[in-house]
């Protein structure tokens, strides 16, 4: 009888290993980023958002409040900046606000 090899993996490490293998990584960095906006910008927020959507490194904001829509705007590379910390890697790199 032959000896098993006793290699132990996490199952984070697996998991990332078949994400990336089987190209389902944007998928999940959509996920992530609309649940990183939804924590960074809190409920007050988040109850006037109708869409998060990323597409090509721009990332669309659909709000239902133009007065948020305009206040928001005038941070958009600190929001920039919170949501690629959160994520832990560059993922945006535009933000517009509809």
């Amino acid at each position: 009888m032959t000896k098993r090899e006793n290699e132990s993996f996490s199952i984070k490490d697996l998991m990332n290993s078949f994400i990336e293998g089987g190209k389902l990584n944007k998928g999940f960095e959509k996920i992530r980023i609309e649940e990183a906006w939804g924590k960074l910008m809190g409920g007050g927020v988040v109850s006037y958002t109708e869409e998060v959507k990323l597409h090509k490194q721009t990332l669309f904001i659909k709000l239902s409040s133009s007065v948020l829509r305009e206040e928001l705007s005038y941070g958009k590379e600190k929001i920039i900046q919170m949501i690629n910390e959160e994520m832990g890697k560059e993922v945006v790199k535009k933000i517009m606000f509809v």
